[in-house]
This record gives structure tokens, sequence and C-alpha cells, in this order.
């Protein structure tokens, strides 16, 4: 399999993986636009240009949009991030170029249809109401907003209600034409794709974009903090984050490790101390994300509300734990894990594209797998455990809980017990 890179004069990337014997592709474009990106006024806009992305060009009406890639058998969708947005599609090899004519045009021909505008606004409204009755997915959201109070990174994707109700077509023309500029683009594709062949659509199609301004991102800067809202619901729903590497740093494999090795499987230390030995929960886990200039180790779980001080309290005493005697078999399994994981996740093309639009967006390049293992590898028992003992002491914090919390512990105590 071999990765090339190519960047047009105006900075629009192209990267393209081939993978011999796949009849299938995976084709999409990755903006660096999402939700940090927007002003205040502005949250949620970014996400609202993704649903009216397939809403209808000066081509193709929102049917045909669809059937276009469906006549084919193929699949075609896009999503929000915070720091980026995709359009991609799936589809048998031959029919590339029809997918890069789809994606091409819903990024550069959208007629954004007032009438469409409002239909798409009470879709949106409802995947709002949707979340918001989901605990387990809005209680991230408040996390995140506590972590990353007062800036682009602590607001929600979908936006709030009173913003989603009053953007108008001049307001998704504007954001488009402030973050949608060449240099802000990557062309990943990867399967049975034919690099020469991409590059060549790609700059009859986006060869004539003139390069946009750059604008400088906010910073995200961590600052922790709690957020309670009780609710009579069936379960206590508790979110625990602390500040960790961003995505540049080296650092960041040392915090995907120890988040495997303290909540990652089965195996992990909370999964057996919390539900195996206490049955505590059904569901607890822990996992590290990373930004270009933040990231967050968080730690999930739900427990009945009058089990909620137990499950919090253990959380805070496993992660002590973890910092003394984390073992060297415990740091191996999730080290095995973590590779295992990214090398079978990439055996598919939507895996494999997505990976080559977030390296290039990151390093500007592709690193080989075989640098990626061999930094995995290179973390010591000595780092993840320093890294423990960092999480487990002064790292900064941030709560979120929902339900039936009237027994769970403020943030205050927790850091108490973490100290103590």
């Amino acid at each position: 399999m071999t990765v090339k890179l190519h960047t047009l004069s105006n900075g629009f990337r192209i990267v393209t993986e081939h993978m011999p014997g796949l009849e299938s592709a995976s084709v999409g474009i990755w903006v660096t636009a999402g939700g940090r990106h927007e002003t205040p006024q502005q949250n949620g806009i970014a996400h609202f240009l993704e649903h009216m992305a397939f809403k209808g060009t000066k081509r193709r009406n929102a049917l045909q949009i669809a059937e276009a890639i469906e006549d084919v058998g193929g699949y075609i969708n896009a999503y929000t991030s915070r720091e980026v947005t995709a359009y991609y599609a799936r589809v048998l090899k031959n029919d590339v170029p029809l997918a890069m004519d789809v994606i091409g045009d819903i990024l550069l021909n959208p007629v954004f249809d007032q009438r469409e505008i409002e239909v798409e606004r009470g879709v949106i409204l409802q995947e709002i109401g949707q979340a918001l009755d989901t605990p387990d997915d809005v209680i991230f959201d408040w996390l995140q907003e506590r972590a990353y109070p007062d800036q682009p990174m602590g607001r929600t994707i979908l936006g709030p209600e009173e913003r989603v109700r009053a953007f108008g077509r001049e307001d998704l023309s504007g954001f488009i034409g402030q973050h949608y500029g060449p240099e802000r683009m990557v062309l990943a594709a990867a399967g049975g794709v034919d690099h020469e062949e991409i590059v060549k659509i790609a700059e009859e199609m986006f060869g004539h974009m003139a390069p946009g301004s750059s604008l400088a991102d906010m910073p995200a800067l961590f600052a922790g903090g709690e957020y309670r809202q009780e609710k009579p619901l069936e379960q206590a729903h508790f979110a625990l984050g602390f500040e960790s590497p961003d995505y540049l740093s080296n650092d960041i494999y040392t915090a995907q490790i120890y988040s495997v090795a303290l909540g990652g499987g089965m195996s992990s230390r909370l999964f057996q101390e919390v539900r195996e030995k206490r049955g505590l929960c059904y569901t607890i886990y822990a996992s590290t994300g990373a930004y270009a200039d933040s990231g967050m180790t968080t730690i999930y779980a739900g427990t009945s509300g009058d089990q909620i001080a137990d499950l919090a309290d253990i959380t805070i005493d496993e992660m002590k734990r973890a910092a003394e005697d984390m073992s060297a078999k415990e740091i191996d399994r999730a080290r095995v894990q973590m590779k295992a994981g990214m090398l079978m996740g990439l055996e598919s093309p939507s895996s494999r594209a997505e990976r080559l639009a977030r390296m290039v967006a990151i390093w500007g390049r592709v690193p080989g797998l075989e640098e990626t293992v061999e930094k995995i590898d290179a973390v010591t028992d000595k780092d993840v455990r320093g890294f423990a003992e960092q999480m487990a002491t002064s790292a900064r914090a941030a709560l979120a809980l929902y339900g039936p919390i009237s027994q769970a512990p403020a943030l205050e105590r927790l850091q108490e017990r973490r100290a103590a």
C-alpha cells in the first residue's frame, strides 16, 4: 500500500492510498472548519452547513444528490466535529470520479434554498431535542463546556436552539467565505484508487479556487469546573475529565496507553474494580481525546443515585492506585490493545481515508504505520506511571453529573480525595 500526497498551487491537498485487491474506495474532503472556528453568534453553523450540503446545488436537488450515489450502490454522508467538517462517500472503484463530482458539487455549488433551510432547521432542532433526551450524550457536552468555559472549544457542535432558529442564507454563505478556502481542505481517498486520476480531477474541480485569508484559532485553555443537573432518571451519569496532551505531543501515546489500562476494556482497572468486583455499574470506561492544542482524558460511568458517591470515590482511589502500582503486564496489554485496535481499524478504506486526512491536516504528511507503532512501543512503564501520577494528583479536572445526583460528591471533595 502506497501513500501519495500532492498539493495544488492554491494550497488544496490531495492524499491517496492504493489498497491492492479492493473493489471499493472511500473518498472525501475534510475541511478544517468545525465548532472551534465559530464565533458565539455562529455557534452551530458549521453543523447546519454540513446538513445543508445535501439539500441541493446548482446542478442537483436533494433527491438527485442521494440518487447519484445510491444508483451505483454507494453511500454518502458527512459529520461535524470541533475541528473539522467532513464530506465523504464509499463507492466501487470505477465510481470514484462520480463520487468526487458529487462531493465537489455540494461544496462548490450550494444554493441554500430558503425552503430547504427551513426544513433542515426543523431536522436539526429535532436532533438537539434527541441529544437532550440522551443523557450519556449530553453529559459530554456539559463536560466540554466546563473544561473549556467561555471559548469556542467548550461550545456544543449542534449549537443552542435560539441560534439554530436564527441562521439564514447569508450566515451560511458567510461561514463558507470565511473558512472554506482551498488551503483548509484535504481530499483523501483510499482503496481501489488511482492517484494520478484523482489529482487530475481535483485540479479541474478545485484548482480555480482562490486561497482564503488565514484566521488564527482561539487557543483552547483547559480551565475545569463542575456542572450538575438533577433529574429523575433511572441512572446518575458521571463524567470526569482531566487535562491531557494535544495530538502534536509525543505524550499523547502515553496518555492513550494509560487510559486503555485504566478503563479501556474488560480487563482494565476500572471495569474490574467498579463493575466486576462491586457491581456498581453496567458501563464504565476511560478514553483520551486530543485537539491541536489541548486534550482530555475522560472517565464515564452510569450508576444508581444511591451508589454515585461510592462510584466517584472508588474512581479516584483507582486512579491513585494506578500511579503507585500499575504493572508492566497491564501496560503491555494496553499497548497491544492500542496497536491492534489501530491496525484492525485501518483494514477498511473508510478508516484509511480518515487517517490520511487527519494526518495531513495535523502534520502536513502521513507518518507510516511503522512510525506510529514505534512511538507507541517507545513509551516506557515509567512514562505511564508518571502520567498516572499527574492524572491522580495535579491535572486540571472537570466534572459533569446528570440524573439523581443529590448524593454525588462535588468536584471540590474529589479534589481533596486526590490530594489526600
